[in-house]
């Protein structure tokens, strides 16, 4: 690392700007005990690196995590309010109530969203015109139970006696209050971190396994799962009462929905043995392509795509379903989840396509207005980036932060005009060692009136803030994090699980990583570092961003592919024949029936 303590302050700004400009690479520390063990347990020497440089310091047992399985699964009953809720479920579909389901607009939201109306309607037998589906607008509505969402579902008809959230509530006793004093019961399921003050009192329950007083042994789940589990004891309970034959289906099917909202939220794919058991077991539901929007997912990837694996729901699929959410009203997500036939399918998937090529441009745009923005707070060295892009698309700010993240290495929130008056919006995203939901709980104490509403997880949070206490809010959440971080010096950093020999270069090597998934948050998919020299080179896509390459070490040559190498017109800054230290993943790439090694570059800089 450079050192920039004792140079001048304008040295200092210009190494702080060059460690922003590019990653350093740096070895995962590896956890020698868990090392060990994974050895002594039957996994090879790179399983066993892999596996112990990403769960330091576990003490649980390897095998959940290692061949991930639904018996691993917690019964559901250890929710805190999970038999209440459940029971209250039951009880109106026994007596025929109309029921609202209310969820959040994100790949999580609609997920749990299938989940919840497909177990009523094809399980329990609820006529569709008993159900109400209510998802808020990201920007005229805002997040969770909004008050807008509020006064649509008051002035629906029939009235629904029953509102069920998923992903979303654990904040909104205002507004629960309002639907109670209505004569609407709540069950809040939710996976958000609770206020100070806990589960908001005018809910009829509350599920959600941050709970102080909850058993379930994983608070990390996603809203998704949360859902299921809830909707699996109200499955329980109305085969208890007799409204259902014992012979009733299990909620297994829908573990495909499950597994994309858990990849998508960003939840932990470490030390959780759900999430892994859920991931993988829904991966294998994905891929019979029994549902119209696999198959047509499928089509619209290609052939090659196929199996999908959890990089596919990340980078493939989740970011169809949010760009609609971002840009527009999420029901097309909704109706393309939903759909049961692979033309409605398809027709959708086109409406999220185009909004995805839409949020792509925004994007770009906001990205490098945020990046300029972004440079006082380099210069200062503070220890987060807040930025206020007036201008900016509230439905994006999620994606900006992430790529701000990405370029300077320390947690970002991007701020953006809310719908409503002197309100802005934000969305943050945080870096290893830095729970942002805390960071702003923390805020809150310090600035209350800067900070009217906030919620989200470790990893991603959102906000609302008085335009006119912008200031206060930033030196408030400027001290918080600093208060977490405790002087941790931040920079870009790509970790790497080291070196491979030529010998490793091989599709029997990417059979051995691929053995460890599914790889998602904080089991990331490994990453090698390596000296080779360009064999070829060519620049590829539309506008010549992406470099298609041969790269050879030793006797061994590889094809590779970085993608967004180049900025439009940039020329490589290195030719055949030089040596490049690259930061690479292995794939395996289809063409026409034949798999091939081919090398993904995420970084790489001449030797």
């Amino acid at each position: 690392m450079v050192d920039v303590t004792d140079a001048s302050p304008h040295a200092q700004r210009g190494e702080r700007r060059q460690l922003a400009s590019r990653p350093r690479l740096e070895p995962r520390p590896l956890d020698e005990a868990v090392y060990a063990r994974a050895q002594a347990e039957g996994l090879n020497e790179l399983q066993a690196r892999l596996l112990a440089s990403r769960l330091p310091g576990y003490q649980g047992e390897l095998a959940p995590l290692v061949s991930p399985s639904l018996r691993y699964l917690a019964h559901p009953q250890k929710l805190a309010d999970g038999r209440r809720a459940a029971e209250r479920i039951a009880q109106a579909v026994a007596e025929g109530e109309p029921i609202g389901i209310l969820t959040d607009y994100d790949v999580d939201g609609i997920t749990s969203h299938v989940v919840i109306r497909r177990t009523l309607v094809e399980l329990f037998g609820v006529p569709e015109h008993k159900l109400h589906s209510l998802i808020g607008h990201r920007i005229h509505d805002g997040y969770g139970i909004s008050l807008p969402l509020v006064e649509r579902t008051l002035a629906l008809e029939p009235l629904p006696t029953l509102v069920i959230t998923a992903d979303c509530g654990s904040s909104d006793e205002p507004r629960i209050a309002r639907l109670k004093a209505a004569g609407i019961d709540v069950v809040v399921s939710d996976h958000h971190a609770l206020p100070l003050e806990g589960p908001p009192p005018s809910a009829y329950a509350c599920v959600n396994p941050t709970r102080d007083d909850c058993d379930y042994p994983d608070n990390t789940i996603a809203g998704c799962m949360v859902a299921w589990l809830t909707m699996s004891l109200a499955r329980g309970v109305l085969i208890e009462w007799g409204v259902l034959s014992e012979t009733t289906p299990k909620l297994s099917p829908w573990l495909s929905y499950v597994a994309l909202g858990t990849v998508a939220d960003c939840v932990s794919l470490g030390g959780s043995p759900a999430n892994r058991a859920v991931v993988n077991h829904g991966l294998t539901l994905i891929n019979r392509m029994d549902a119209a929007c696999w198959r047509v997912m499928a089509e619209r990837l290609g052939a090659d795509s196929v199996p999908f694996n959890a990089e596919t729901l990340a980078f493939q699929m989740g970011p169809r379903i949010n760009a609609r959410s971002r840009l527009d009203d999420p029901y097309a997500a909704l109706h393309f989840m939903l759909a049961e036939s692979d033309g409605v399918a398809s027709r959708q998937l086109d409406v999220l396509d185009q909004d995805n090529q839409s949020r792509k441009a925004i994007e770009t745009d906001m990205a490098e207005e945020a990046r300029r923005l972004a440079v006082s707070a380099l210069d200062a060295d503070e220890p987060a980036v807040v930025v206020l892009l007036e201008d900016g698309h509230p439905g994006v700010q999620g994606i900006v932060a992430s790529r701000l993240v990405q370029a300077y290495g320390r947690p970002a929130l991007v701020l953006t005009r809310a719908a409503a008056p002197n309100m802005l919006t934000g969305s943050g995203r945080s870096v290893d060692g830095l729970h942002l939901r805390d960071a702003l709980q923390r805020t809150y104490e310090l600035a209350p009136e800067a900070l009217p509403r906030f919620g989200g997880h470790s990893g991603a949070a959102g906000v609302g803030v008085p335009r006119e206490q912008l200031d206060a809010f930033k030196a408030a959440f400027l001290q918080a994090v600093g208060e977490q971080l405790e002087g941790r010096v931040l920079y870009p950093r790509l970790w790497t699980d080291g070196e491979l020999s030529t010998a490793q270069l091989s599709l029997s090597t990417l059979g051995d990583i691929e053995a460890l998934g599914p790889y998602g948050r904080e089991f990331d998919p490994p990453l090698f570092e390596g000296r080779f020299i360009v064999e070829a080179l060519r620049p590829v896509g539309a506008e010549g961003a992406h470099l298609m390459m041969e790269l050879s070490m030793g006797a061994v040559t590889c094809k590779a592919i970085w993608f967004r190498a180049l900025t439009p017109g940039e020329l490589p800054a290195f030719d055949v024949g030089d040596t490049l230290h690259c930061a690479y993943k292995l794939n395996r790439n289809r063409w026409r029936g034949r798999e091939t090694l081919q090398l993904m570059v995420e970084h790489a800089s001449p030797v």
